[in-house]
């Protein structure tokens, strides 16, 4: 299966008035920065059911410097990325699939130019697709979707609850988790009713929750 289907699992409670691309599910001050947009992608091209496969413990070393590459070498830039462990819904197979992927922060590049380096990552790892997320204010005309970030979840709960929930599984997808816990979730503003009910089963606690709007899209 050639295809990258990261971070399709979340939802957010609804949130007071936000001018910029960050806000928390809860009010926060001192929210983290947000960075211009964010790629998530993976080198990987087979259907992973086993979560105790080998493939699953690479650390996409080599991945990650040729990424940069690409990013730098179509005017942008990124200082690095981060390791994630997706664990997804297969419709055709009735099962989890699993898969290793980074999550790359980009600086200095717009709309065009975030397609441009996606399409490019897509076609050179023979990818189905490949995820971006441009963060912008909550009201922006382009704002479609959130990005949740919040520790506490490892993939083998994400799995229990993706199992768990049809109506979840079926709709979001799934979702993607880093190596010390921190989920980290993209979905539609429309889905939020359906993402909060998902989250709430995995544990996440709302009042650390980091809640980031923006404009998601599947370069394919």
């Amino acid at each position: 299966m050639k295809r990258l289907r990261v971070l399709v699992a979340i939802g957010v409670l609804a949130l007071g008035p936000a001018s910029a691309g960050t806000a928390r599910a809860t009010p926060v001050s001192g929210a983290a920065d947000c960075p211009t947009a964010e790629v998530f992608a993976t080198n990987n091209t087979a259907v992973i059911t086993d979560p105790a496969d080998p493939r699953l413990r690479t650390r996409l070393t080599r991945f990650d410097r040729e990424v940069r590459g690409i990013v730098l070498a179509h005017g942008a830039r990124t200082a690095g990325s981060t390791l994630l462990d997706g664990v997804f819904w297969s419709g055709e197979q009735k099962q989890a699939t699993y898969e290793r992927s980074r999550e790359f922060d980009v600086e200095g590049v717009g709309r065009e130019g975030l397609h441009h380096i996606a399409d490019v990552i897509r076609k050179q790892y023979d990818q189905e697709s490949v995820l971006t997320f441009r963060c912008l204010p909550r009201t922006a005309p382009e704002t479609d979707a959130v990005e949740v970030r919040a520790f506490g979840v490892s993939p083998a709960r994400l799995r229990e609850a993706l199992l768990a929930d049809p109506e979840a599984r079926e709709r979001l997808g799934g979702g993607s988790v880093t190596l010390d816990g921190r989920l980290v979730l993209i979905a539609p503003v429309a889905d939020l009713p359906l993402a909060r009910r998902f989250t709430a089963a995995l544990g996440v606690d709302w009042n650390r929750a980091e809640v980031r709007y923006g404009d998601e899209e599947f370069v394919a």
